[in-house]
């Protein structure tokens, strides 16, 4: 599959297989399949979360950061394979930083970079920024399956 870049949700969710309320991309700015991608995920006020973390001062979980880095990461991966709807499963992050808090209404940039892949395991360096400042990056390694080959099924 082929897309034009940038590209909205319709796209995300036609390659990863997150629905709401779990897609942490709200587009793909750019993407050169299997090496890198730019997306970036609107951090909506309205989101359930921000009623318990934190009420008074809200903001975005570090754990979402991360997953929205690996959907990011995923949907570059699964792109240059043709492999639409495979499942991505996160198998270790390494070297986690957690720089700067991201607040509701700010957009989150997404970046990944592709270091390693084979025809399972893959590795991602990936990093989160708002406005040019780092808010959070590590090293992000996956399993790549379809949905009858996942461990478990």
């Amino acid at each position: 599959m082929e897309f034009e870049y940038p590209c909205g949700k319709d796209a995300v969710e036609a390659v990863l297989p997150h629905r709401d309320p779990f897609v942490w991309v709200s587009r793909v700015v750019s993407c050169e399949p299997g090496v890198e991608v730019h997306a970036q995920l609107d951090v909506d006020p309205a989101l359930p979360l921000f009623a318990g973390h934190f009420p008074d001062y809200p903001v975005l979980p570090g754990v979402i950061i991360m997953e929205a880095l690996a959907q990011a990461a995923s949907f570059c991966l699964l792109v240059e394979r043709g492999a639409e709807g495979a499942l991505g499963f996160l198998t270790g992050i390494d070297k986690a930083k957690f720089r700067r808090q991201v607040r509701p209404g700010e957009t989150l940039d997404l970046k990944a970079r592709i270091v390693k892949a084979s025809a399972r395991l893959c590795v991602a360096e990936v990093e989160a920024s708002v406005e040019g400042q780092v808010c959070a990056q590590a090293t992000q390694k996956y399993v790549l399956a379809r949905a009858q080959e996942a461990p478990g099924a």
